[in-house]
């Protein structure tokens, strides 16, 4: 064997131990694996459950009960995965359908010359679309619970990310981030203040005026973190915690550089805008959620298709490979929800809720509301919804909060930060896990990336909830 042979052999050895990061499933079943075995650790227990006169289920404080243990079985880790896709099959096949739609979108290349155009307007101020776009976003978060409704301008920032000389994290954060900032520090989001404040019986939306001037820090920081990146990236590229990963990415540059909207184009663009607008009133003013917003996209998919002049049985084939690129995007959503579905089932989310609560009651008054806070943010990554957790926690933190001489309203407060903050870190919140893998970026790097942001908020989350505690809300 030639020296240049083993040469070749050796190289090819090393790349195979080289370290290689999981795929996202094998992340999310590893997962599913260590719930199930917490299964046979944690005792089984629960609290009963009753329908308020607005017709919630919520827990009984006082309630909670050993049940007969249920722990996860072989098989059951995994039917796990197929009842996780089955309970999330709203969001999967929206994601789908979304995709399709794109699809379509694409294939008129409307998108990727009006990125272009946008690139060329926004020379030399392109740090200035990342606060309008996620001051936007933290808008819809902060005001009708935007959340789900956000995945499909993954499709759209990321991209426009790149053209402005940024990476692929900062079209996602603009997206994501944005959001959920508002999410964390709403002052009207129905869904998390709007149910944690009729469960803990104070005036609806009430403090209104100190949560705005939380939400304006808060979002303002996050802001801060997000763009002091981007300009670091802008200035040296190869800085970009993705940069690799970006320069793969594939686009017809050149040409879409140097060619100019057409007037059909032009169409298609405001059709897009049209649906969002639409989309926006509808779940502000309509309650429209997943199914409603999935046939919005369908509707504006055949439209654009019809307008780009696109036969029938072409609109068809861009439907298909739209949705193909999204398969991953879309079974994620299954694996995150899988791992719920062996909490629920063997009956330990209500009994590591039991215990967490004794340990905060057992503060002294001055850290009660840190501690619930911090409980907030551990149930989070658990129980990824907003209302459901809490439906879950607040029953029991009212009134923990009125025997720790902390304000409920402070308790509100406290559970909202917690709710929000993990939501762009919890391999088990669908709408992150399904944005990620359509963006085609790994967990881990995604986590590696958002950590120091995510320490940064809980700190300042810290901050604001003891303030609220001594000055605003005081017992």
């Amino acid at each position: 064997m030639s020296t240049e042979s083993v040469s070749v052999e050796k190289d090819e050895k090393k790349r195979r131990k080289k370290f290689e990061f999981p795929h996202i499933f094998v992340l999310l079943f590893g997962l599913i694996i260590v719930m199930a075995i917490l299964t046979y650790v944690i005792p089984a227990g629960e609290f009963d459950r009753e329908t308020t006169e607005s017709g919630r289920t919520v827990v009984v404080d006082g309630t909670y009960h050993t049940v007969e243990s249920n722990p996860t079985t072989f098989i059951g880790i995994f039917e796990a995965v197929h009842k996780g896709m089955e309970k999330g099959a709203g969001i999967i096949f929206f994601i789908f359908i979304v995709g399709g739609a794109f699809g379509i979108l694409t294939t008129t290349r409307a998108i990727e010359v009006g990125l272009s155009t946008v690139a060329r307007k926004m020379s030399g101020k392109e740090m200035l679309i990342i606060p309008v776009v996620m001051t936007l976003f933290a808008l819809g978060g902060a005001t009708f619970g935007m959340a789900e409704e956000t995945i499909p301008f993954v499709l759209i920032l990321v991209p426009l990310a790149l053209k402005l000389g940024f990476d692929s994290f900062v079209g996602v954060a603009m997206v994501l981030v944005g959001v959920y900032a508002g999410f964390s520090a709403a002052f009207m989001n129905p869904f998390t203040i709007g149910v944690a404040q009729d469960i803990a019986e104070v005036p609806l939306f009430s403090g209104m005026g100190f949560r705005i001037i939380v939400w304006v820090i808060y979002v303002s920081i996050t802001i801060a973190y997000v763009m002091l990146y981007a300009r670091k990236v802008k200035k040296d590229p190869t800085s970009s915690r993705i940069y690799e990963f970006d320069q793969k990415r594939t686009f017809d540059e050149e040409e879409a550089d140097d060619e100019q909207l057409t007037t059909r184009q032009w169409m298609i663009i405001a059709v897009l805008g049209l649906t969002v607008v639409g989309i926006a009133s509808g779940v502000m003013f309509l309650d429209w959620y997943i199914t409603e917003i999935a046939a919005v996209f369908l509707l504006m998919g055949i439209v654009i298709g019809f307008i780009g002049k696109l036969r029938v049985n072409e609109m068809t084939h861009a439907f298909v490979r739209g949705s193909q690129e999204l398969i991953v995007g879309a079974l994620v959503v299954g694996f995150a929800y899988g791992i719920l579905i062996v909490l629920e089932e063997s009956l330990t989310i209500d009994s590591i809720l039991y215990f967490i609560s004794n340990i905060v009651s057992q503060l002294p008054s001055s850290l009660t509301a840190i501690g619930m806070f911090v409980t907030q943010n551990f149930l989070n990554l658990i129980v990824t919804s907003g209302s459901g957790q809490a439906a879950l926690t607040m029953p029991i933190m009212a009134p923990l909060a009125d025997l720790t001489e902390v304000s409920r309203q402070t308790a509100v407060l406290a559970f909202q930060f917690g709710d929000g903050i993990t939501n762009i870190l919890t391999p088990t919140g669908s709408v992150l896990m399904a944005s990620l893998a359509l963006a085609k970026i790994d967990w881990l790097k995604w986590v590696r990336w958002v950590i120091p942001l995510i320490l940064l908020q809980f700190i300042v989350g810290i901050i604001i909830v003891s303030v609220a505690h001594v000055f605003v809300w005081p017992f």
